[in-house]
Order: C-alpha cells, then structure tokens, then sequence
C-alpha cells in the first residue's frame, strides 16, 4: 500500500451549481448533501484504506489554498498543489504524477475528482483496489465505467470489447452524445459512463504523455528538480504555458491503445447540475427535495436550496430550482438548468461579487 498514491482535482469553479457554488468558494467544499462534511472532505475519507495519508494529494487552485487547509489540515503544503493557471484536466493530473514520480518512480495511482458523490463506499474500494492490483502489474491505463440508467447525453460513454471479468479492455471513447446516440448506446449494453476516475502506474503514464503530450511531459520532466522545494511555485510559472489546454480524455485516453475499464456500481453520480442533486437526494410526498426551512403550498417535483435561517415561502411551482445562497437567489425551471451558465455569465456583468 506505500506505493498507491491518489490526487484528488479540487481546482474546478462548479459554474452549473451556481449560486451556491461562487469562483471563491466552489461546490467541492461545501456541504453539498447535508452529512455534516464538505465533498472534498468526503472525498478523502472515500480512501481511507487505500493510500497512506500522506501520500494523498490535492491539485487546485491558488485561491483555494486557504480553503484546501482549513478543511483538510492534516496535508502537508506539499501535499497541497497549486496551479497558476486552470489549464484543463490534463496539466493538472501530469504535473501531479510527475510530482509524485520525482520522489516515488514505483508510484501506482488514482486519480479522482473532489466533487463527485458515491453511495457504495465499500464496493468502490473494492473496484479501486482491483484496478490498482491491475495496473501495478500491467502498463495500463485503467477508468471506472459505471452502468448508465438512462441515455443521458451529459456523460462521456465508453465501449468496451467482451471479455471474462469485469476489467475490460477499451473500443472507444465517446464525449456526450447527441440523444438518438445515447439512446443506441445505452441499449447496446456495450457502453458504460465515463466517471472521470483513472488508475496507472506512473510509469505507464509519463509514456503515455511522452508519446502523446510531449511538449507537457518535457515541461514537467525540465522541473524534477525543482519539485518538493522552495523553487516548485516559480518553475510551475514557466512550466504551465508550454502546457496544452486539454482535457485528459482527449489529450490521453482517447488515442492510446493500452486503456481498460472497470465495470462498476458504485453508486456513482458527478453532481454537476441541480437536476443531478435532485435525482439522489431524499424527497417528499411531493416529490421535492428541500434544505432549508419551508412552507410550501401546491408545489411539487421541485429542489429548494435556502439558508436555514430564512423561511421561505412557495406556492404553485412544479418542476422547479429554488436556490439562494448569499447575496443570489435562483429560480429556473428544472428543465432548463442548462441555462445557468447564462445566468452566471449575465450575473458578472452585475459585479464579481454576485459570481
């Protein structure tokens, strides 16, 4: 176990959950379900028995650093890295693992997002466990897919080819579907969700950057020695510009031959909109989700997001987000939760502060 390593990508603004998620203080650390812990503090307990804690790391950004130390404040500031620019998720994981590899070139890694909600803690670190198992004896790049319940066009899906078990070797990957593909996709029964989870032995991945990001493994591989120091910050800045703004499906996944995929119910959801938060929160009669202190009169199939210290009052909605969170209130038809993107943007132009 002193060689799994995990990093955690907690540099995210979480735009889609505005208003309650703010560039100052994103979803990932609030108390998105109500359990008493924020979701990056759920996050790290998630491997509690997988990793030494020490060898936990989180990659986020600059301003996040004071929130990253209050909640988690048994990590290391070397624990702690800073981005100085957001650059998509494939500088974030490769300055990460080379990181880690400059001081453990033996390093076996999960690689996680800090937002991400799983209900079976257990059977999740089952599935982690025999990914790494995999991945510590074979130069792979391993992902967890998750059993889709419904075409959803907002996930990436995976196809993966027949085999015994349930680690299965990678056809394709394809990012959000259009409907009538997602539709073919999940019939199929060939295709699995995306959950944006890896495992690979450090070894496996610095290749695979070398073959297919070389100008971001040279930027990286050019700072070793200036990793766990006093330098690290500075090298960071001359570093990142030399790195490509890309995600690491498209800049990875996709084009290297060497990918699995571990078939798992994990009980697994991204949290990335209102509507997902609604999908597997607890609801009334009425089918509402509520937090906060209510009184509500013909309403039904609605998630209501309020401080506690505000009694709010709702009569005649159907089908509605009902979210206020400092100095921003929020009330959008469900179906058209996409649009919040909009609002953010409109919302700008009214100042910083309501953004």
């Amino acid at each position: 176990m002193k060689n799994n390593y995990v990093i955690i990508m907690a540099g995210g603004v979480g735009t889609r959950f505005w208003p309650f998620s703010r560039s100052t203080n994103p979803k990932q650390f609030h108390d998105v379900l109500g359990l008493g812990k924020t979701m990056i503090q759920q996050t790290v307990e998630r491997f509690d028995g997988v990793c030494p804690q020490e060898n936990i790391y989180i990659v986020t950004s600059e301003e996040y650093y004071e929130l990253c130390k209050q909640q988690l404040p048994y990590l290391s500031d070397d624990q702690i890295l800073l981005e100085p620019s957001r650059r998509n998720t494939a500088p974030c994981i490769g300055y990460a693992c080379y990181k880690i590899a400059s001081r453990n070139p033996d390093a076996n890694i999960v690689v996680a997002p800090a937002d991400h909600i799983i209900l079976k803690e257990e059977e999740f670190r089952t599935r982690i466990n025999m990914a790494l198992h995999f991945s510590e004896k074979n130069e792979v790049l391993v992902t967890l897919g998750i059993k889709p319940t419904r075409p959803d066009t907002g996930y990436g899906y995976i196809q993966f080819m027949e085999a015994e078990g349930d680690i299965k070797r990678v056809r394709t990957f394809t990012e959000k579907p259009n409907l009538e593909w997602a539709i073919k996709f999940v019939k199929s029964g060939e295709f699995v969700w995306n959950a944006g989870i890896f495992i690979w032995h450090v070894q496996a991945i610095k290749k695979t950057f070398e073959l297919f990001l070389p100008e971001m493994a040279e930027a990286f591989e050019g700072i070793k020695e200036d990793f766990y120091s006093d330098r690290e910050a500075e090298a960071l800045k001359k570093a990142y510009p030399q790195c490509k703004n890309i995600s690491i499906d498209n800049g990875v996944m996709e084009k290297a031959e060497n990918v699995f995929v571990v078939l798992s119910d994990i009980g697994w959801s991204d949290l990335g909109t209102w509507k997902s938060l609604y999908d597997i929160s607890e609801k009334d009669k009425d089918q509402n989700v509520i937090d906060g202190q209510t009184i509500l009169y013909d309403t039904r199939n609605s998630i209501i997001k309020t401080p506690q210290e505000r009694l709010v009052v709702i009569n005649g909605l159907d089908g509605y987000i009902v979210a206020e969170y400092e100095n921003v209130l929020m009330i959008c038809k469900k179906e058209d939760e996409q649009k919040v993107k909009e609002f953010v943007a409109l919302a700008g132009t009214q100042g910083k502060e309501f953004v």
